[in-house]
């Protein structure tokens, strides 16, 4: 791993007290070490919490703005059913005007519809997990043709129930379809790995993927990153170094 764009929720920590300054300065902390120790670059991404209201969503954000050089994006997560994005189509313009990236977490749990809400009403610039799209064929097509980046979580798909098995994953025809999917790890903690581990579980399980997909999910991945092109160009050309040394 070069990069990382790590999600975080201010609204479960602020809820109970602890200050927005704290989280937000002590996530930037972190990641500062992990670019000493490793050498990992990496980004935050604030995301609302979509149980909650969208008047919380923009009290977030209002006290959210003070540190606004720590974060990148905005994006919405936790429990999708019953919560589509248009329940935040006022509070993600705000986020638009301001400059942020917008992503957002749609079509695990919920519907394929909620990913054509987030596209057309937040006007996402990438889908978090989306694997239900494979049951819409307009939807799939307008994925690709946009490359729009799904941020596929495997382990989580399965510990949500999505695929009562990993073998059962739809990740390979989403590939074959042209989707710009990539493999990513989701609150490790709770469902079950983190990034090693995602990759490691769905190549076990999927024995039509090869090295050609391993490939394809990593030049995704830099595709689907906020960084600029040149810093995408050096990932590129390293990756396939790092292939033609070792074939």
């Amino acid at each position: 791993m070069v990069h990382a764009e790590l999600f975080f929720d201010p609204q479960t920590h602020t809820e109970r007290g602890v200050p927005m300054g704290v989280v937000i300065q002590g996530l930037s902390r972190a990641r500062q070490e992990a670019q000493r120790r490793w050498g990992l670059s990496s980004a935050l991404i604030l995301c609302f919490l979509r149980h909650l209201s969208q008047a919380s969503a923009f009290e977030t954000l209002e006290a959210a703005m003070p540190w606004r050089e720590h974060f990148i994006g905005v994006g919405l997560d936790s429990s999708e059913r019953g919560h589509p994005p248009e329940k935040f189509a006022e509070v993600f313009a705000r986020c638009r005007e301001l400059g942020l990236h917008i992503v957002a977490h749609a079509g695990e749990e919920g519907p394929p519809a909620y990913i054509w809400s987030a596209l057309d009403v937040l006007k996402v610039e990438r889908i978090d997990h989306g694997v239900r799209a494979i049951e819409d064929a307009a939807l799939i097509q307008r994925l690709a043709a946009e490359r729009m980046p799904l941020t596929v979580c495997p382990l989580s798909n399965v510990k949500l129930c999505v695929y009562e098995h990993m073998s059962q994953h739809q990740l390979p025809a989403l590939l074959d379809a042209g989707l710009v999917c990539t493999i990513n790890s989701d609150d490790p903690a709770y469902f079950g790995g983190y990034m090693n581990a995602n990759w490691l579980a769905t190549f076990d399980a999927l024995p039509q993927l090869g090295l050609a997909h391993a490939r394809m999910l990593a030049l995704n991945s830099f595709e689907a990153s906020f960084v600029d092109e040149a810093t995408k160009a050096g990932w590129r050309r390293k990756l396939d170094e790092t292939l033609a040394a070792a074939s």
